[in-house]
C-alpha cells in the first residue's frame, strides 16, 4: 500500500511539474500582442474622468494666457508628475513658456496723393505701421516659383510692394503655374495672402498691399467683429518689425496705381504716400506643456503626439466655451496615451524611439504654441522628429457624416510620407477596425483642415503627420460643448488608435521615410 502511494504520488507530481510549462506555452500563444494589452489601459472611465474636471467651468474655457489656461497647464502637469514621465529639457517644470502679445486692432489712414483712406473701411490691416514713401513697387501677382516670378528681378528691399489675387493664365485659358484647367495653391483663398507675404518677407518688403476682393470681403467681417468685441490680434512676439499686410478696395488700389488691373509687368510706380496706422500691444503670458519619455533603442529619434490646450473662453455675453470636444478630448487623450506607453516602459518594453507628449497654447489665436516649438525652439532637433500625430477634436461625430459612426477622419498622412500612411492602415486593419475616413484629406477640400490644426508647424517642416479628427459639429466654437455630449467608447477607440499608430511608429525598425516634399 504504501509503495502504490508513493508511486502515485511520483506520477502526480511529474504530470503536475509538466502541466504548468504547457499551460504557459498555450496562453503565450493566445495572447495579445503587447501593444493591445497596454492600449487596453485607455479606458472611457478614465477619459471622462479628466475631462470633466478638464472642461469644466472652473477652467473658464482655457483661453489663452487667461488664468482658465494657467488651470489647464497645471493639471497637464500635475498629470504628468503622477504618471512618473518626466518634463521634456529646456522646460521651467514641464512648462515651455510662449512669449505672445495682443496687438490691439490698430486704427489710422494712409495718404495717397492727398487723398486719405481709413482702416476698416477703405482698405483693412491688423498690424501698426507709420512713415512714408515717394515709391512702391508693382510686382503683378507677387507669385515666385522655382520656375516663375513676377518680381521680375525687382530689387524691392525695404519697399512697399503692391500686387492682385490670382495667378497668370496662358492664351489659351490654361493657368501658367500648373499647365493645366486646374488653378494652383496660390489662388486659393485661405492661402493665398500666406504664400505671397512669405515671399515678400524674404525679398526684405516692408509692406504688401493686396487687391483681393474675397479676402478682404472675409477679413472685413473679422475685422468688425474684433472692433465691436474690442478685442485684439495675438502673436507670437518678435524682436523683428513683422511685414505689414494691407488689403485694399479698388478706389485705394487705384489711387495707388492706376493701370494695376491691365499691367503684367513688374515695375516701380512713383507716388506719395503716407502711413499712419498705429496700435498697442500687451505682452501675454502663456505655456506649452511638454513631457518626455526617453526611447531605448533609438533615444535621439523622436515621435511627438501633439494636442492643443486652449480654447476659446468666455463670449460677450459671459457663457463658458468649455471645449470639451475642442481640444478637451485631444489633451485627455495624450493623458490616456502617455499612461499606456509608462505602463510599457515600467514593464520593460518601452518604446525604442523616444516619445515628446506636446500640449500647445494658442491653437486657437493662429497656431502660436507649435509654431513657436518648430519655428522659434525646438526642445529636440526637428531633423530627427520621426513624426508628428496630432489630436484635435476626437470625442463626437459629424451629424453631416452618413454612416458607421465608428469612424475618425484622417488628414495628412500621405502628404509626406508613403509608409506612414500605409503603416496607420496596416495597424488599424490588425488591431481597431475603424473606418478612417480621408474626406477631409482632399487638396480642395474647402474647409483647408490640413492648415488648421497643430500638426502644420511640423508639416511645413517635412515631418511626416497624421492629424486626428471627428469634424465639426453644431456646437462647434460655442457653450454647448461640453463633457456630457462626449461619446467616451468613441473617445476610447480612436485613443487607443492613434496609441497603437505610435508604437508602430516609435518601435519599427528603421525610421519613416520621406519620399514628398511639403509645399
Amino acid at each position: 500500500m504504501y509503495r502504490l502511494t508513493l508511486l502515485l504520488a511520483g506520477l502526480a507530481l511529474a504530470c503536475n511539474s509538466s502541466q504548468p510549462a504547457a499551460s504557459q506555452q498555450a496562453d503565450a500563444a493566445t495572447q495579445p500582442p503587447k501593444s493591445v494589452q497596454f492600449a487596453s489601459s485607455i479606458t472611457a472611465e478614465e477619459l471622462r474622468e479628466h475631462l470633466y474636471t478638464y472642461a469644466s467651468d472652473d477652467f473658464q474655457g482655457r483661453e489663452t494666457g487667461t488664468e482658465g489656461q494657467k488651470k489647464a497647464a497645471s493639471y497637464l502637469r500635475e498629470a504628468y508628475k503622477e504618471l512618473g514621465i518626466p518634463p521634456a529639457r529646456g522646460t521651467e517644470d514641464y512648462f515651455q513658456k510662449v512669449p505672445l502679445e495682443l496687438a490691439q486692432l490698430p486704427g489710422g489712414t494712409i495718404e495717397v496723393g492727398g487723398q486719405s483712406f481709413t482702416n476698416g473701411e477703405d482698405f483693412l490691416t491688423f498690424t501698426a505701421g507709420t512713415g512714408g514713401a515717394d515709391q512702391i513697387v508693382y510686382v503683378g501677382y507677387g507669385i515666385e516659383t522655382d520656375t516663375y516670378s513676377d518680381y521680375a528681378n525687382q530689387d524691392v528691399n525695404g519697399k512697399i510692394v503692391l500686387m492682385k489675387a490670382g495667378e497668370p493664365r496662358a492664351a489659351d485659358g490654361t493657368y501658367v503655374l500648373s499647365g493645366t484647367d486646374e488653378a494652383s495653391p496660390w489662388s486659393n483663398m485661405s492661402e493665398a495672402i500666406g504664400l505671397r507675404s512669405e515671399v515678400a518677407q524674404a525679398k526684405g518688403a516692408s509692406a504688401m498691399f493686396m487687391i483681393d476682393p474675397d479676402n478682404f470681403s472675409r477679413y472685413k467681417r473679422y475685422y468688425d467683429n474684433m472692433r465691436r468685441n474690442n478685442s485684439g490680434q495675438m502673436n507670437l512676439k518678435s524682436q523683428e518689425q513683422p511685414l505689414q499686410v494691407v488689403l485694399l478696395q479698388d478706389d485705394m488700389a487705384t489711387a495707388l496705381f492706376p493701370g494695376w488691373n491691365a499691367a503684367s509687368a513688374a515695375a516701380p510706380v512713383d507716388v506719395a504716400l503716407t502711413l499712419k496706422v498705429e496700435s498697442e500691444n500687451q505682452e501675454v503670458d502663456s505655456e506649452n506643456v511638454v513631457a518626455f519619455l526617453k526611447g531605448s533603442t533609438y533615444p535621439d529619434q523622436y515621435v511627438v503626439i501633439s494636442s492643443h490646450l486652449d480654447h476659446i473662453g468666455v463670449n460677450s455675453d459671459g457663457e463658458i466655451n468649455n471645449g470639451a470636444d475642442d481640444d478637451g478630448s485631444g489633451s485627455v487623450a495624450m493623458l490616456e496615451i502617455a499612461e499606456a506607453f509608462k505602463k510599457a516602459a515600467d514593464a520593460g518594453v518601452g518604446p525604442k524611439r523616444s516619445i515628446i507628449f506636446l500640449h500647445v497654447t494658442g491653437e486657437e489665436k493662429g497656431l502660436l504654441g507649435s509654431r513657436y516649438y518648430t519655428d522659434e525652439e525646438p526642445l529636440y532637433p526637428l531633423e530627427q522628429t520621426v513624426a508628428d500625430l496630432n489630436i484635435d477634436m476626437i470625442g463626437r461625430t459629424d451629424p453631416k457624416r452618413e454612416g458607421s459612426r465608428n469612424y475618425v477622419y484622417l488628414i495628412g498622412s500621405d502628404k509626406l510620407s508613403s509608409e506612414l500612411h500605409e503603416l496607420s492602415e496596416a495597424v488599424n486593419e490588425k488591431y481597431a477596425g475603424l473606418e478612417l475616413d480621408y474626406t477631409y484629406n482632399d487638396e480642395n477640400d474647402p474647409n483647408r483642415f490640413y492648415y488648421r490644426s497643430d500638426h502644420y508647424n511640423f508639416a511645413k517642416n517635412n515631418i511626416p503627420i497624421i492629424f486626428y479628427f471627428n469634424g465639426t459639429h453644431v456646437d462647434y466654437h460655442r457653450p454647448g460643448d461640453t463633457p456630457d455630449k462626449i461619446e467616451y467608447d468613441l473617445l476610447q477607440d480612436r485613443s487607443r488608435l492613434i496609441f497603437l499608430t505610435a508604437w508602430e511608429v516609435a518601435n519599427r525598425d528603421a525610421r519613416l521615410q520621406v519620399d514628398k516634399v511639403a509645399r
